[in-house]
This record gives structure tokens, C-alpha cells and sequence, in this order.
């Protein structure tokens, strides 16, 4: 009987070679924007200059961009730096089951392998969204045990799709992508020991650079083992305890992961969402800050678990407080990427009400869930029950909303004009004879000739 790689390769080869439907269509659609926003927006953060700055020492020729930015690296660092920045502001799709955000590797292969594949935009599409689904079935088959041992789940099934999305560009056959999905089987990454740093945005980066690597060495002829996923001490036993073969392969090409994908509203652990929403709504009610004397946060477990952290000293760790998500909507009325700026985090006023602030974990609290029970010092009680967050799959955000969001990330580097055009793009990728010119049309505009 053929290995889980060899039957995982068939079915995704067979699925590349059919019209997507409808409905995989949009969700591809939609996942590519969110993620390319963010990509664009967090284009200069600290972490991706330090990744540049070390290309030149590392890498090869530089013959990739960067979304948002106007240098050219090698392509393994254009893909570590593309997949870092799409994650670091933890604002990237979500896809709730497994807690994959599959998009930034799956788009950072796009990046690193455009220059030497130049793939029409059908082919792009097809290699980021089976790229995708990749990561979402190896995920699914080891959840949530996998998760639950401190793995970073976005980093471990990360390569699998990035070499799937490498695999695709490179027109490999089925031998070749069996060889390099058992290749990634084994660069795997990823603790959740590094949520609040920098690294955690690491993890997607290096999944692409390295489903890259396993794409290219497959071509060249190295195999990893036999049985990669399900043997003993394989991909799947070292890191769960109940990995399902079949449900990693069952229904591909008819039934698809991705359409159960989400989108954040919020830069943060995506558990502290409905508090968030419960507290935005509070906030007409609640008045001045000063005058709060105690907030009761009621959520789901996950809630301190993931994101337990009662005063974050910077804008990594506020992104897994769930406290400070709270207090920061109920200081400002809104909460986006200026309530997680360092600086916003560090303010008395904010400091003030996270001290007043106690999370109360109850099992049987869903996890896009959450109750606030808010006292003000004169003894007025409110309360706010939110049943389904903002961006889950019960309110899923609209294609308006979803624009908002890309907007205002892509227009502070890019200029305004650039959002409908490169959203435009995204709609009618399949009908683009060249996918390079979503890349280029992504780098600042100055740096055009």
C-alpha cells in the first residue's frame, strides 16, 4: 500500500489539475488579500530589517522582492522575511479548528519562488490555496493534541504546505511532490514558548524557506523516508498522539479546509476576540476609565491559558493579553494596530484598568464566546454577552470589512490608490498572464522605474 505522502501527493496533484468551484474560488481570493495586506503593512517592522540585513551574509542571488518594500534578497530570505511579516502583528487569517494561519507561508513561497517559476495567476492561485489546504489537513489530522503539548502548529504544518505551494510552482509530478512533502516532514518547527517575541513570527517564514528547500532538493532527486507521517516515530506519532491519516486525505478536491478559514478584526490571539467585542460594546456605557472599578472577563479556558498575561511590557506580549485587548477597548473605544504600539501599552490609563481587570475561565464558555460583568465605582452595574465573535465563522467578516482592513494596512506604505488596485488584482488573479505583477505592484511606489 502506497505511503500517506504518495496518496497526499496523487490527490493534491489530481485536485491542481481541476477549475476550482465557487466557493474555494472566493475563500482563496480572500485569504490572499488578508494576508498580502499584511504582508505590505508590517513590511518594515524590526524584525524583517534584521532579516534582510542578514540575506546578503546567508542567501544567493537577490532576485525576489519584498512585499512593502524595495529591496531585492535571495529567495529562501524573501520568503522568511514575507512569512515574518505577515504574522507578526497576529492579524492574519485564522483558521479556528487547528489555530493555523496559513496564508503567510503560503504566500511567502509565492514571493521567494515568483522570480524563477514566473507562474501565471491561475497557476499562483492554485499553488496558494492547495498550499493552504495542505497545511489545514496536516493540522486537522494531529489536532488538537498537537497544540495542546506547546507546539506552534503554524510552524509545524507550515512546510508541509509551503513545500506543496514550492511543489506546484516547480510543476513537479506526484513521485517528486511525495519526496518533497516526506522532505518536510522532517523541518518541522515551532514552540509556543515563543508566543510574545519575535520568533513566533519567525515560524511561518522559515515553514516557506524550508517547504522550499524540500521542494528543490525533491527535484533533484532526495527522498525523505519511507512513511514520513504515519510510521513510528514519524511526522505524525512524534507530534501527537492520535494522528488520522484519513482525515488528512479524505474528500480533497471535494470537501476543503480552507473554506473554514477566518479573518481577524483584531492584531491579537484570536481567544481574546470576543472579549474584545464584548468590551467595544461597553465602552459608551462604561464612560471615563477612572470610573471602573472591576471587570469580569468570563471565557473560555484557552483564554489564560494563551493569552493570560495581566500587564504586557511591549506590543509583542500585549498581543497575548487578553486583558489588555479589554482594557485597551474600553480606554479608546477601538482597538487596531495603534492599541498595540509599545508606546499605548506602557500608558497609565491603560495600565490603571488591566489591574482592575480578572479573567474568569468557564468550560462552558464556547471559544468565540465571552460575558463582561463591568462595575463603575458609583455602583452601576453592566453587562455584555457576546455568543459569536466578530470575524468568526458565525460572523464571518463581509468583503467590505475585509477591504477595510486591507486598506488600511497597504495605504500608509503604498498611497491610497494602490488598495483598489492591488484588491482588483487579487479578484481577477486567475485571468493574469503573469502573477509577478502582484509582487511588483506590491513595492512603494518610488522605488519604480
Amino acid at each position: 500500500m502506497q505511503d500517506v505522502a504518495d496518496r497526499f501527493a496523487r490527490a493534491l496533484v489530481r485536485a491542481a489539475g481541476k477549475p476550482f468551484d465557487e466557493p474555494l474560488d472566493r475563500e482563496a481570493k480572500r485569504t490572499l488579500l488578508n494576508v498580502l495586506g499584511l504582508a505590505i503593512g508590517a513590511a518594515r517592522h524590526p524584525g524583517v530589517d534584521a532579516i534582510v540585513a542578514a540575506a546578503g551574509d546567508l542567501g544567493g542571488p537577490p532576485l525576489a522582492t519584498i512585499p512593502g518594500r524595495i529591496e531585492r534578497i535571495d529567495p529562501l530570505g524573501a520568503a522568511l522575511a514575507t512569512g515574518f511579516a505577515a504574522h507578526v502583528d497576529d492579524f492574519d487569517d485564522t483558521h479556528l479548528a487547528t489555530v493555523i494561519h496559513p496564508g503567510a507561508a503560503a504566500l511567502a513561497v509565492l514571493v521567494g519562488l515568483t522570480p524563477a517559476t514566473a507562474p501565471t495567476g491561475a497557476q499562483a492561485l492554485v499553488a496558494f490555496a492547495l498550499g493552504c489546504e495542505a497545511q489545514l489537513r496536516a493540522g486537522v489530522a494531529i489536532s488538537p493534541e498537537h497544540y495542546d503539548r506547546g507546539w506552534h502548529i503554524t510552524g509545524t504544518c507550515g512546510v508541509v504546505g509551503g513545500a506543496v505551494a514550492a511543489a506546484l510552482l516547480l510543476e513537479l509530478d506526484e513521485v517528486a511532490l511525495a519526496r518533497a512533502l516526506r522532505l518536510a516532514t522532517t523541518m518541522t518547527l515551532g514552540h509556543r514558548e515563543s508566543f510574545g517575541t519575535m520568533v513566533k513570527a519567525f515560524h511561518p517564514g522559515k515553514a516557506a524557506a524550508n517547504g522550499i528547500s524540500a521542494a528543490l532538493f525533491a527535484r533533484a532527486g532526495l527522498d525523505g523516508p519511507a512513511g514520513a507521517f504515519e510510521a513510528r516515530g514519524g511526522f505524525g506519532d512524534a507530534l501527537s498522539s492520535r494522528f488520522d491519516a484519513e482525515q488528512m486525505l479524505d474528500g480533497i478536491g471535494a470537501r476543503w479546509e480552507l473554506l473554514a478559514n477566518t479573518y481577524k478584526p483584531y492584531p491579537c490571539g484570536i481567544v481574546a476576540h470576543p472579549a474584545i467585542d464584548a468590551a467595544l460594546a461597553l465602552a459608551p456605557r462604561a464612560g471615563a476609565p477612572v470610573a471602573i472599578a472591576r471587570i469580569d472577563v468570563h471565557c473560555h479556558p484557552l483564554v489564560p491559558e494563551l493569552m493570560g498575561n495581566p500587564q504586557p511590557t511591549d506590543a509583542l506580549e500585549a498581543r497575548f493579553s487578553a486583558i489588555h485587548g479589554v482594557a485597551a477597548a474600553l480606554c479608546d473605544g477601538r482597538v487596531g494596530l495603534a492599541q498595540y504600539e509599545t508606546e499605548r501599552v506602557r500608558r497609565d490609563d491603560v495600565r490603571a484598568l488591566r489591574a482592575k481587570t480578572a479573567l474568569r475561565p468557564d468550560g462552558a464558555i464556547a471559544r468565540d464566546e465571552a460575558r463582561i460583568e463591568l462595575l463603575l465605582a458609583d455602583g452601576t452595574r453592566h453587562e455584555e454577552h457576546v455568543l459569536h465573535a466578530r470575524g468568526s465563522l458565525a460572523r464571518p467578516l463581509t468583503d467590505d470589512e475585509l477591504f477595510e482592513k486591507f486598506a488600511g494596512l497597504v495605504e500608509p506604505g503604498l498611497g491610497a490608490a494602490a488598495a483598489p488596485s492591488l484588491a482588483a488584482a487579487v479578484r481577477t488573479l486567475e485571468r493574469a498572464p503573469a502573477f509577478a505583477a502582484l509582487p511588483a505592484a506590491s513595492i512603494p511606489r518610488h522605488a519604480h522605474v
